[in-house]
């Protein structure tokens, strides 16, 4: 598993992470993704890393812009936050 945070301008309400959220949903097989416009971030979860050029244009699409990528192994945590 892997987890995508992507720093992203430009949302300002719940409507725009839900217009990302599926922009990505649409072009992607993730298994999870959420957005905070107050946090100006989107985090994508899913089985393998995606193409960040082709994620970039995905979002870009919907007028957002991403202004950084990080891409690192995720592992779920267990009951508790402790890693199973």
């Amino acid at each position: 598993m892997r987890k995508i945070t992507l720093k992203i301008d430009g949302m300002m309400c719940a409507m725009c992470e839900s217009h990302v959220n599926e922009a990505v949903r649409r072009a992607f097989p993730v298994k999870k993704v959420t957005s905070s416009h107050a946090k100006g971030e989107t985090v994508i979860l899913s089985e393998a890393d995606i193409d960040e050029p082709a994620l970039r244009a995905a979002i870009d699409k919907t007028g957002y812009k991403v202004l950084s990528y990080k891409s690192e192994p995720y592992e779920k945590k267990g009951l508790f936050g402790f890693v199973k």
